[in-house]
């Protein structure tokens, strides 16, 4: 069981004083509110993903009940959750387990706390089934639900767990106060790389939302979508 918090989970850096000259219009701000035209592409976007969904997380939970009958120690539920902040309201982010059982502290689980899954971290901790899913990502697959309910956005400031959020905030970073948190973000697109982890993109694409007309904010959020699938389709489970 791992109570140690990886290195790799938290890479976000505090806001630079000349991040903070450059957006300073942004940091006298408690929140934005929602596009309404992103909202729209939101529900537009995730309800066939949604219903692509339903087929696929059958065939998991199928493959996840093989793979616990042939390796008991493997065994357990296809959905987890831990507590997130999105635009400052507490919600459930669901994803698919992908450790083992053994590896989840069962009493930080109860309370919705994320460091109690902070094992998938570890390769040796997952299942065969989780080490899969964590490479090509399909572990967030849930999320388009959340999207779906209106917790999240598609495209957003990636979406940080309750400890981490408050941890970025103390930091000095506002931009997870301001807008609702997304599957996919300006920052977020670059996992793998050395700039994963910098705010200064974050706060480009909030400073966009605020000077740029709906119909180039949606451009831009395809844009995302389109270099965020590419980063699927790539792999690595960064």
């Amino acid at each position: 069981m791992q109570n140690s918090e990886p290195k790799e989970a938290f890479p976000y850096k505090p806001p630079s004083a000349e991040l903070k000259e450059k957006y300073n219009h942004l940091f006298i701000l408690e929140s934005i509110p929602d596009r309404f035209i992103k909202k729209v592409f939101d529900i537009i976007f995730s309800i066939p993903v949604c219903l692509i969904s339903f087929p696929i997380l059958f065939v998991l939970k199928i493959l996840y009940a093989i793979e616990g009958i042939l390796i008991p120690e493997n065994k357990g539920p296809l959905l987890f959750y831990y507590y997130a902040i999105s635009k400052g309201k507490r919600i459930k982010k669901y994803k698919l387990r992908i450790i083992k059982e053994k590896y989840i502290d069962k009493e930080k689980a109860e309370k919705g706390e994320w460091i109690a899954f902070s094992a998938e971290w570890n390769e040796k901790s997952r299942t065969i089934l989780g080490s899969f899913i964590k490479k090509f990502y399909l572990d967030e697959i849930p999320q388009f639900f959340s999207i779906l309910k209106g917790d999240i956005s598609v495209v957003g400031p990636r979406t940080l767990s309750e400890m981490h959020y408050n941890r970025d905030l103390n930091q000095g970073n506002i931009s997870r106060k301001l807008v609702k948190g997304g599957m996919l973000g300006f920052g977020h697109i670059r996992k793998g790389t050395e700039e994963m982890g910098k705010p200064d993109f974050e706060y480009e694409y909030i400073d966009k939302i605020l000077t740029k007309n709906s119909f180039e904010v949606l451009v831009l959020d395809m844009a995302i979508i389109w270099k965020g699938i590419k980063l699927i389709l790539k792999g690595g489970g960064h």
